[in-house]
């Protein structure tokens, strides 16, 4: 057997990361460099395990055969339990790949913070976030799952909070850290209801019985991992932790965060709804459209408003999750009506999504962390020109931009294609209410669509374009080589993926098939059939031909205008500037490019707007010093939701404190009381 796909195979592929998480630690102490060393060794682990994680991924998929083993556990109902099958090896394939891009990136990156903060701490966590990533694909058991997941929570948080010297940082991690484990409560207690409901925590038992297992029962298991899960992958109004712990975090964890780590979320959701318990019901599926709609739609909303440039594309990532979330709904009302071949259409274009999406978002973080690092901030109003100072970072962020926008031949436009086709079907169905929530879903896609396009317009235009607004931006200077080769790779790959989008909905059929026609007992699954049914998707998306025709008329074009203007004279004067000096106060800003927008949907977004002024006379206020505006975007979530929820826990805290009464014989009460109430259960159980 090749020892890629063996046990042997998955814990070598571990012991990478353990040997470079522990390894930079050690040189961080050893050596007297600020951890420079540590960090290189960290980050050098992390791309060779990254790599093979991707050979592990592509062999299990090309080979059709899957992974399973145990190790015992000393302690009771735990077990180390590993399962790669095709669902697994395409997650951890993404997950793979973008490591390894984030790993390259992060070799030039992390000496951003040399001198600052220690980099063998770095490289530890980041170390621990990639192999705990990994994990969360393999796991097979309950209990070994919750375990590698919280291993995966804590690592992010402390690289949520790395530039700890920042309070708005560690505000952001403690946040994280308080919405993170809400979610894995809600997770804890699916897993634990579906214990309860077939005595085993193995994954393997929930598959056999998920026939057997009460419809209500099932229904408090699906909605507390819709509460967890989506906590973790940011639905509204579940998200608020989002838009404060991406941005501050390095920028190659940013990628990683919101590239893959949301997308965890997903692959549970597809394990839960269509492996483990294949048969919710249709109100399930209804309700992952609405809330993908109503998160899509939202999402580049808030994004529209913001003027911090990582705030901004964590709030995309809302979005694309939401997106993701209409493929994935679509997927269970399909199956659900018993549509069984639109069911596993939808699923594969909501699988093309998350790939597509994890490229893009992640060539856009490190482009953005490729200006912060430049410019020293995150504020796009204090930009401005950097296309001339950094024009490789531009050309790749344009093209991230062009992706995330829908816009042909690249990789989103395909997936979102693949969304709008799926929803179209759901609006032959037969009940009016199941149509209405299709076209619902349709309309919100497509406003999605028009909102990003603007809002990377902004993005790029204000962050790239007119001339610098500060001084950092004036002084910016390009990246390093690594940096730029992992942006590089990325921005070909949007291309490549769109590109050839007909031969990779074939592979991703084929995965989605491999959910249903595996061999429980060989996990082995008929891939191969699907990669030659290539031909079968090429009148659905023809992208390849697209391509060449966009190629073709860009030569045509290009050799046209070059022939026609042989004969012409340029000349250069000053532009008209009705008789001022242009400045960088004249550039249009993120502010005033969203204001219009934010006004139209004022209703949705609450903007605030606040005006100081200083007079030169406080007692004649008629000659104004100075005015300043501050306008911002109100958070309803907070206000309604988490506020009172706050105060009712502070309530009700206050209350529980009054057992505190320092009396130990009242302890031993309560002690007393708690063990007859235990013996009372266990003896009625």
């Amino acid at each position: 057997m090749d020892i890629m796909l063996s046990p042997i195979g998955i814990l070598l592929l571990l012991s990478v990361f353990i040997i470079g998480g522990f390894g930079a630690l050690f040189l961080d102490r050893l050596l007297n460099d600020g951890g420079r060393m540590g960090g290189l060794w960290a980050h050098a682990f992390a791309l060779g395990g990254s790599l093979f994680g991707l050979i592990i991924s592509a062999k299990t998929l090309l080979v059709g055969q899957g992974i399973a083993f145990s190790i015992p556990s000393p302690l009771p109902l735990f077990l180390f339990d590993f399962r790669i099958d095709g669902l697994s090896a395409f997650f951890l394939g993404v997950i793979s790949l973008i490591a390894a891009m984030a790993s390259i990136y992060g070799l030039s990156y992390q000496t951003h913070f040399l001198g600052l903060y220690r980099l063998g701490r770095l490289g530890f966590f980041y170390n621990a976030f990639v192999c705990s990533l990994m994990l969360v694909t393999m796991a097979n058991q309950g209990l070994f799952f919750l375990l590698v997941w919280e291993v995966m929570s804590l690592a992010s948080y402390f690289l949520v909070i790395y530039e700890h010297r920042k309070p708005e940082n560690i505000r952001a991690g403690f946040l994280y850290f308080l919405m993170t484990h809400f979610g894995t409560a809600f997770i804890m207690l699916s897993f634990f209801l579906a214990y309860r409901a077939t005595g085993s925590f193995s994954f393997d038992v929930w598959r056999a019985a998920a026939g057997a297992i009460d419809p209500m029962m099932q229904t408090f298991i699906f909605l507390a991992a819709l509460i967890g899960f989506g906590t973790k992958a940011g639905i509204i109004p579940l998200h608020i932790w989002l838009p404060e712990a991406h941005p501050a975090a390095p920028s190659h964890v940013s990628a990683l965060m919101s590239g893959v780590m949301i997308k965890t979320a997903i692959f549970m959701f597809i394990r839960i709804f269509f492996d483990f318990f294949p048969i919710a019901s249709i109100e399930w599926g209804l309700t992952f459209l609405v809330l993908g709609g109503i998160s899509s739609l939202l999402g580049v909303l808030y994004a529209l408003s913001e003027h911090d440039l990582k705030r901004l594309l964590a709030y995309h990532s809302v979005e694309n999750i939401g997106i993701i979330l209409l493929g994935f709904g679509a997927s269970l009302t399909f199956m659900s009506l018993g549509y069984e071949k639109f069911a596993l259409f939808a699923l594969a274009a909501a699988l093309y999504h998350t790939l597509n999406h994890a490229i893009f978002k992640a060539l856009l973080f490190l482009g953005a962390g490729s200006v912060v690092a430049a410019t020293g901030t995150r504020n796009m109003e204090e930009y401005g020109g950097l296309v001339r100072l950094l024009p490789f970072t531009s050309a790749f962020f344009l093209i991230g931009s062009l992706a995330i926008s829908a816009f042909p031949p690249f990789n989103g436009f395909a997936s979102e294609w693949l969304t709008f086709q799926a929803l179209f079907i759901g609006i032959v169905s037969a009940s009016i209410i199941v149509k209405a929530i299709f076209i619902f879903a349709i309309a919100s896609l497509t406003f999605t669509g028009g909102l990003a396009a603007a809002c990377f317009v902004k993005a790029f235009g204000v962050t790239f374009l007119a001339r610098p607004r500060s001084e950092e931006a004036t002084h910016a200077h390009e990246s390093e080589w690594p940096m730029l080769a992992a942006m590089g790779i990325l921005a070909v790959l949007t291309l490549v993926i769109g590109v050839g989008s007909g031969f990779v909905i074939s592979l991703l059929v084929g995965i989605v098939a491999s959910i249903w026609l595996s061999n429980p007992s060989t996990l082995a699954f008929p891939f191969r059939q699907f990669i030659e049914t290539r031909s079968q998707f090429a009148d659905i998306l023809p992208l390849d031909t697209v391509a060449v025709i966009t190629l073709a008329v860009f030569v045509v074009l290009t050799v046209a205008i070059m022939v026609l203007s042989r004969s012409r004279k340029v000349s250069y004067g000053r532009t008209w500037d009705c008789g001022t000096e242009l400045g960088p106060r004249m550039e249009i800003t993120s502010t005033s490019f969203s204001r219009s927008l934010i006004t139209i949907f004022q209703g949705i977004l609450r903007p605030t707007k606040q005006t100081d002024v200083e007079y030169h006379d406080e007692e004649m206020r008629y000659f104004i010093k100075s005015q300043e505006v501050r306008t911002g975007i109100g958070d309803p979530y907070r206000q309604a939701l988490y506020r009172p929820l706050s105060a009712a826990l502070t309530m009700v805290a206050s209350r529980v404190r009054l057992v505190q009464s320092g009396n130990i014989n009242m302890y031993i009460l309560y002690v007393f009381i708690t063990l007859i109430a235990l013996i009372v259960w266990a003896a009625r159980s």
